[in-house]
């Protein structure tokens, strides 16, 4: 049996696009001989649909697009994904389903068991738990259809009471095919590998996994679809942050005609879960990642172009060069802003950056604004000295500087603010927090040097003076971070000990961490949330990023 995997970008909720995609894929595989296609979860719809489910006029057109595709599966087998109704009034009024649509007909539909219901995943919000399973027949072959997290239910320690393989298995299948919207982020491709070994291994049956590709908003799919054999080597992969489809041939005794890519003894067995920060884990991964978040978030959206204010430091330096990889370099602008208190090798530094990604800037001063903003609150501020409302004004100056030639040309201004600030409340609401999209936001301080770094492997984009200078908001004379907030070293290493592990201060302090400053971080950490609840969305790249995958109350007093 030749078996296709197609991972798609899909438009959620865009129907028409997506139907086309697909209907395209069907018409390729069965010019190539193919029997069997398989598409990823909610594929039809788009993942994650979120509250349009509760919209009837939305599943009625999931429905109409069903119909649609399974006029083309006429010679071959299509497993697409889309809601399902509950045909009973027990229970919610959705199941996550997989049909399988051949002859022109629904020959079988699959429903989805696991419901994650953490991090970014809300899925029980909105879909009723599987309550039968039963293999499809299809073409002499038994399938055992599963959804994504379906597959994750193993070990020593499983998320829900029913493993829905085990169930499956009662009826003898052939092959397990999995549909998925698995999303990146920087250990994920090995704990899927791991994952889907421990499948093989346990059941000896071979399994096509398809997972999305694309951008959703903040949630970024990586696709890297997987074909393992019987024996559990893996004999099929498709690339990482791109569209793709390939045809493989399943034999009877669960074999792959397909050179093996890694034998089984060479597979992870276990999660990839590093017990400290590795700042340049994957970092081509997590660079990827973040160009497909640019790219997808503008296509889906409608924007084309993009601005951002260039400092002359490293955040703004790396996502300006991450913006123009996305958008290409004519689209995305650059607003140097200068006070009295930047250094001219700042201004040099961001000017040669431009030059380098040949991006169009502009330089606008900001000394007479802000002196403007002083003089009309002397009335007010009197003779109090110097302090945070002064170095306010300037990051809100150049703020709404931003946003008057994004409304004026059409613009989306990305922010360039990163992890470890994020999470100390190292920013200015409304000043430099604003924009439309964080780029960096879920990429702590050392891994914004190692994208640097990465970005500059080949030849020099970012400046040197910029990754190697000590970073500087220069809101007053001879500001350093390291003023305000611990050395990045340090702070990071605890910020992910806090935020991706969930250690508490104990169990930091215990790893010989300065008990002080354990304690001051963690209470800047947690007294800065309504800071963060205001922010816009965060491209993810972690296993735990800020945003709807991180819901901690803003006036909770844990750890203050």
């Amino acid at each position: 049996m030749k078996i296709f995997v197609a991972q798609q970008n899909y438009h959620i909720g865009n129907f028409e696009s997506n139907v086309a995609k697909i209907i395209q894929a069907i018409e390729s595989a069965k010019k190539q001989g193919g029997d069997l296609i398989v598409f990823s979860e909610l594929s039809v719809c788009g993942y994650a649909p979120r509250d349009f489910l509760e919209f009837n006029d939305f599943i009625n057109k999931s429905y109409a697009a069903i119909d649609l595709i399974k006029q083309h599966a006429d010679t071959i087998g299509v497993l697409v994904g889309a809601p399902d109704r509950n045909p009973v009034k027990e229970g919610k009024d959705l199941f996550n389903a997989a049909y399988l649509l051949y002859d022109k007909e629904i020959k079988a539909v699959a429903h989805k068991t696991c419901l994650p219901n953490y991090d970014v995943f809300d899925e029980y919000r909105y879909f009723e738990p599987a309550y039968e399973w039963n293999i499809a027949e299809f073409k002499g072959k038994k399938l055992a259809v599963t959804i994504c997290e379906d597959i994750w239910n193993l070990g020593d320690n499983p998320l829900y009471r029913i493993c829905p393989m085990d169930e499956l298995m009662k009826q003898e299948p052939d092959v397990m095919i999995n549909l998925s919207a698995s999303p990146f982020d920087y250990t994920h491709d090995e704990d899927r590998k791991a994952t889907i070994k421990s499948n093989v291994t346990k059941y000896k049956l071979p399994l096509f996994y398809c997972n999305a590709i694309g951008s959703q908003t903040e949630v970024v799919f990586d696709g890297a679809s997987l074909v393992f054999d019987a024996a559990a080597n893996l004999c099929g992969q498709l690339p990482m942050f791109e569209e793709a489809m390939e045809g493989f041939i399943l034999n009877d005794d669960g074999s792959i005609e397909a050179t093996i890519i890694e034998p089984a003894d060479r597979m992870p067995d276990n999660e990839l879960e590093p017990a400290r920060l590795e700042e340049d884990l994957n970092i081509k991964m997590v660079h990827d990642a973040i160009v497909l978040g640019i790219k997808d978030y503008f296509t889906k959206m409608g924007f084309t172009k993009a601005i951002i204010g260039s400092s002359g430091g490293i955040d703004s330096a790396v996502t300006l060069a991450l913006a123009c990889a996305a958008l290409g370099h004519e689209n995305v602008r650059a607003v140097l802003m200068p006070s009295q208190y930047s250094s001219a090798h700042s201004v040099n530094d961001a000017e040669q950056l431009s030059l380098n990604l040949k991006n169009p800037y502009d330089i606008i001063p900001i000394e007479n604004i802000y002196k403007s903003f002083l003089e009309e609150l002397k009335p007010v501020f009197k003779d109090l000295p110097f302090g945070v409302a002064e170095e306010n004004i300037q990051s809100r100056s150049r703020g709404n500087l931003l946003m008057a030639i994004a409304n004026k040309f059409g613009y989306i201004l990305l922010n360039t603010s990163n992890k470890s600030e994020l999470a100390t409340g190292y920013g200015t609401l409304y000043g430099d927090m604003a924009g439309g999209l964080g780029v960096l936001g879920d990429c702590y301080k050392l891994q914004v040097y190692s994208l640097a770094k990465y970005i500059n492997q080949n030849k020099e984009i970012i400046p040197e003076n910029i990754i190697t200078k000590p970073p500087s908001a220069e809101l007053r004379p001879n500001q350093k971070d390291s003023d305000s907030l611990p050395e990045y070293a340090i702070l990071d290493k605890i910020l992910y000990q806090y935020i991706e592990r969930r250690q508490g201060p104990k169990e930091i302090k215990a790893q010989g961490f300065d008990a002080a400053l354990v304690d001051r971080i963690l209470k800047m950490v947690n007294i800065n949330e309504y800071k963060r609840n205001q922010f816009c969305p965060i491209i993810r790249i972690s296993p735990k990023a800020f945003g709807v995958g991180r819901r901690m109350p803003i006036v909770g007093k844990y750890l203050t």
